[in-house]
């Protein structure tokens, strides 16, 4: 209907190519007027084929640059009001497009795919994504079930406002979920089952395990820096004058130890305070472009 927005879905896909020939036939069938996007991060065997044969767009890169470097450019490409984001691996259930879409058309601007715990790959990974759902809603001060699923639905516009932010591995949902509660906009969560991925996953638990607690650093100083750097400040400030009184009392004086650990506590405070401003100066300057 000519009112209704235009959508465009993404897939970000690596080395799946299997698990394109069940997911893309469902897709096609669910959102029959979308432009479909399938785009191929430097895979060995591109899903060409499969992609020719239902008339999807495919977009290569010409090496692998990561997941959130593939979305990036879906999103760039797209032509829809509205973009869909969902893995190339068979884990997301294409029945489920029409009620984010729903969502969206209640008033949501984006509308996120929440896995319960029976849908985590295992129980390391369901236990850090309980850690970092904790910790991004004890930040945001909203109860979110999922920071890091990759299966949304939001408004193109908004979503472009953020693709600058937006980092080429695998922290795009943490990042655009974050950079969408920051600046205001609405975020609704749709609970889902998540199958069982088709083939290996890209995730690699050591190195990626590091680069995931660098993400729980970035969730807080992307929303409000002060909310991570004030806490560390008061740690050192009460360690720096707990250290003062203990060696004024045993030794009458006040040791450089004491100084150094007062002054690196206003120095970290007031890093989080030049972090606030810049944080809010570069949502406003790209709310008012």
């Amino acid at each position: 209907m000519a009112d209704q927005p235009s959508v465009s879905v993404v897939i970000p896909v690596y080395n799946e190519s299997a698990a394109l020939e069940d997911l893309l036939p469902k897709v096609c069938a669910v959102v029959q007027d979308a432009e479909i996007i399938v785009v191929d991060d430097g895979s060995d065997e591109p899903p060409t084929d499969i992609c020719r044969q239902l008339n999807v767009r495919l977009i290569r890169h010409p090496r692998n640059l990561g997941n959130g470097a593939a979305i990036k450019t879906g999103a760039r490409r797209a032509r829809g009001d509205i973009l869909v984001f969902m893995d190339g691996d068979g884990q997301h259930d294409p029945d489920d497009i029409p009620r984010l879409l729903a969502m969206l058309a209640e008033g949501f601007d984006m509308a996120v795919g929440a896995r319960g715990r029976g849908s985590q790959a295992n129980a390391g990974r369901g236990l850090a994504n309980r850690i970092y759902n904790k910790l991004a809603s004890l930040i945001v001060g909203h109860q979110i079930p999922d920071l890091t699923s990759g299966f949304r639905a939001a408004r193109a516009a908004l979503f472009k406002e953020f693709i600058y932010l937006l980092p080429n591995g695998f922290s795009y949902p943490t990042t655009s979920t974050m950079a969408f509660f920051r600046s205001g906009y609405q975020v609704g969560y749709l609970p889902i089952t998540a199958a069982k991925r088709n083939g290996r996953s890209h995730i690699r638990p050591i190195h990626d395990g590091a680069r995931f607690l660098l993400i729980i650093f970035k969730v807080g100083t992307l929303y409000s820096p002060l909310k991570v750097f004030a806490p560390a400040a008061l740690f050192f400030f009460l360690i720096g004058w707990g250290y003062y009184l203990y060696t004024y009392i045993s030794m009458h004086r006040f040791t450089n130890m004491s100084a150094l650990l007062i002054i690196t506590s206003i120095l970290i405070f007031l890093m989080g305070l030049i972090s606030e401003q810049i944080t809010a100066l570069t949502y406003n300057a790209e709310k008012h472009q």
